[in-house]
């Protein structure tokens, strides 16, 4: 009985080994890592829009280093809705980033996963922009399809 069991965990440290690369081995980026890459930009150019919108009546900049904390508190308009879309852009980064990445550790088919991680992107995108449009239901829309395709990674990774 122990023998079975102490098998199953070599053939699972095998498919281990198999996953991990040695230095001088390569692997090219995959469509959904680099859309790993554009999810990390996304709440920076967020935050950007709301640095360079914010201003004040006098049309100085409202973000001061010396007091950073404050300035969500001072902005309203396009800056506000810029600023809470890259808060929320940070809250989705790390689902996505954890389920490409165990989509890929299990060999989940690389064309779905390449596809549902594009989609991701599309949708968050099209989130922004409708977060600085102000129109909350096409927001809502396209956080809800964002959020599908994070669970398709999920379970594509445990379909395979």
């Amino acid at each position: 009985m122990a023998k079975a069991g102490s098998r199953k965990i070599a053939n699972y440290g095998d498919r281990f080994k198999a996953n991990v690369r040695t230095q001088g081995e390569g692997a090219p980026m995959t469509i959904a890592f680099w859309c790993v890459f554009v999810a990390v930009l996304l709440p920076y150019i967020c935050f950007g829009i709301a640095r360079n919108r914010g201003r004040g009546p006098s049309g100085d900049r409202l973000r001061d280093n010396r007091n950073p904390r404050d300035f969500p508190n001072r902005i309203e308009g396009l800056a506000k809705r810029a600023w809470d879309a890259q808060l929320n852009a940070f809250e989705a980064l790390p689902g996505f980033a954890a389920a490409v990445i165990i989509a890929h550790l299990v060999h989940a088919p690389q064309n779905q996963i390449d596809v549902l991680a594009s989609v991701w992107v599309l949708a968050r995108i099209a989130h922004v922009a409708f977060y600085l449009t102000d129109k909350d239901k096409l927001r809502t829309s396209a956080q809800l399809v964002s959020l599908a395709c994070v669970l398709g990674l999920f379970v594509a990774a445990g379909l395979s």
